[in-house]
């Protein structure tokens, strides 16, 4: 794995997601109350945008398309695509799967993230 420089802490305000991409991939860091934390930028359902999708409870990507839910610390799928109905049709097409996730660090106030 390579180290690669994403920014400094002030380029991720708290709370939020923000778009990057290194090394010719597209990521999703996020700045949450424990620590930075990076994940392919896409949704696995149908490559929604995370960045536009909502943070819960301080640990959660909720994508804004389908309300697909991921653990932002691990990838893990917490809900799958349940939004609008009938949706849960197309699931049986687009089975769960878990985000890619990139490890983050901090050094004298700048991120890096390793690819």
């Amino acid at each position: 794995m390579a180290k690669h420089k994403i920014g400094t802490q002030n380029d991720f305000p708290s709370g939020q997601a923000k778009a990057c991409k290194v090394a010719d991939i597209d990521l999703a860091v996020y700045a949450l109350s424990n620590g930075y934390y990076a994940t392919q930028a896409r949704c696995t359902h149908l490559r929604a945008s995370l960045t536009e999708g909502e943070i819960i409870d301080d640990r959660l990507i909720q994508c804004h398309r389908h309300r697909a839910r991921f653990d932002i610390r691990t990838g893990e799928v917490v809900d799958w695509a349940n939004f609008p109905p009938g949706i849960q049709i197309l699931n049986l097409v687009c089975r769960r799967k878990a985000l890619k996730t990139f490890p983050v660090s901090v050094e004298d106030g700048t991120l890096y993230v390793e690819i």
